[in-house]
């Protein structure tokens, strides 16, 4: 134990020698650390309030014509001709949604939504969003009012909190939607709605929601839903529905697509952590450059020591204790420099999230705080490593070849 504690110290006195040449090599693994580290606790934020944001909306089912283009959900073009699928049906129709609400049965919430991308013109301003027609009826079960009222006329409209702000809309506020060369109506602000975040069903906070009477008025289509969605009471039953659902309505051709929101917040999830993961291998070369610099530091301690080496081997010390010695060193600058990572990487952290994602509710659960002390072990493991070889150089020099040299 004596001379575990002595070995120790001649690691010490030599970090503190060569101090200038140790402070440069811990702090690449202090960058190594911090960048994994954050890179890590953003991402895993991100994940969760995104997953939070959907799970919301989890007990929707949406149906999308099965038009042989892309998936369904967060609909906002192709109404009126624009942009649909590629082939087979664009819309689907009354028949269809009378199935539909059929199987669904009373207790489901059947929504039918009709969607247009179209340009808008607000005090002068112009600019484009998604107009959604809707029964005003169901409006109500679908998002909620921060100011104002749901829709009182056929010209009302309730829009999103981030297209209100945009356009600087109040209660009253007059929108025109449409260009003059094809024709504009104005509609009416009645209302602005909470924030609803991400959502499959109804991307609301950047849209207008208007009355499906005024929708087909101005834009043509009646009974030509881009999708149609159920709210289900049970969220235990969607998987039967969904199977119901794909029997009745796809029993001959693949007329509809089925998706439901659970199964696209596992696709979402999955892209974000694939994401995260890119990026936490792109900090981690930072702590390749940290370990290639722990290495260079390490063998220039042994050709600076080589007569020290010689003498301590001639009085007895066998190779496995100078081996300690060297990685003493090494170990020393991988817990200094990932422990001070680890209080750079929270504050770090904690901005990056702050910034990126604007909330902070998720940042201290231990799904986030769990990559400080995976970024600690990485930063000492990674400083071990790069000691290795250097140590084991040290324990085999020649005693006497050692003591020679100048």
């Amino acid at each position: 134990m004596i001379i575990k504690d002595i070995f120790f110290e001649l690691s010490l006195r030599n970090i503190r020698l060569n101090f200038l040449r140790s402070l440069l090599a811990a702090t690449g693994i202090v960058i190594g650390v911090v960048a994994i580290t954050s890179i890590g606790i953003m991402g895993a934020n991100m994940t969760m309030s995104v997953t939070q944001q959907l799970s919301e909306s989890g007990n929707v089912i949406m149906i999308t014509p099965d038009s042989g283009g892309g998936g369904g959900g967060n609909i906002g073009m192709g109404h009126g001709g624009s942009e649909s699928g590629s082939s087979g049906d664009e819309y689907l129709d009354n028949s269809q949604l009378r199935d539909i609400e059929k199987i669904s049965g009373a207790e489901n919430l059947v929504v039918a939504i009709y969607s247009e991308s179209d340009t808008i013109s607000v005090a002068g301003e112009d600019g484009r969003a998604t107009i959604y027609g809707l029964d005003t009826a169901v409006i109500p079960g679908l998002v909620d009012v921060a100011q104002g009222s749901y829709p009182v006329s056929t010209s009302g409209v309730v829009v999103g909190p981030s297209l209100a702000e945009r356009y600087d809309l109040k209660i009253g506020s007059k929108i025109k939607i449409g260009d003059e060369e094809e024709g504009q109506s104005t509609v009416k602000v009645n209302g602005i709605l909470e924030e609803k975040g991400m959502s499959m069903d109804l991307n609301s906070d950047n849209a207008i929601l208007a009355d499906e009477k005024w929708f087909t008025s101005f834009y043509g289509g009646e009974g030509e839903y881009d999708q149609v969605n159920i709210v289900v009471e049970d969220i235990d039953t969607i998987e039967a529905l969904e199977d119901e659902l794909d029997r009745q309505l796809n029993y001959r051709d693949d007329e509809v697509k089925i998706q439901d929101s659970g199964s696209m917040l596992e696709n979402i999830s999955e892209s974000l952590g694939t994401i995260t993961s890119f990026m936490t291998a792109i900090g981690a070369i930072s702590l390749l450059v940290a370990a290639v610099s722990i290495f260079n530091v390490m063998m220039m301690s042994v050709t600076e020591r080589i007569k020290e080496i010689g003498i301590l081997r001639s009085i007895g010390t066998k190779r496995r204790e100078i081996r300690r010695m060297f990685l003493y060193e090494s170990l020393l600058l991988g817990v200094i420099g990932s422990l001070i990572g680890a209080v750079l990487s929270f504050i770090g952290g904690y901005t990056l999230t702050f910034g990126m994602i604007g909330t902070m509710d998720y940042f201290f659960l231990p799904d986030s705080l769990i990559y400080i002390p995976f970024g600690v072990v990485i930063g000492v493991i990674v400083c071990i490593l790069s000691g290795i070889y250097p140590a084991w150089k040290a324990s085999n020099l020649d005693p006497i070849e050692a003591l020679r040299a100048e």
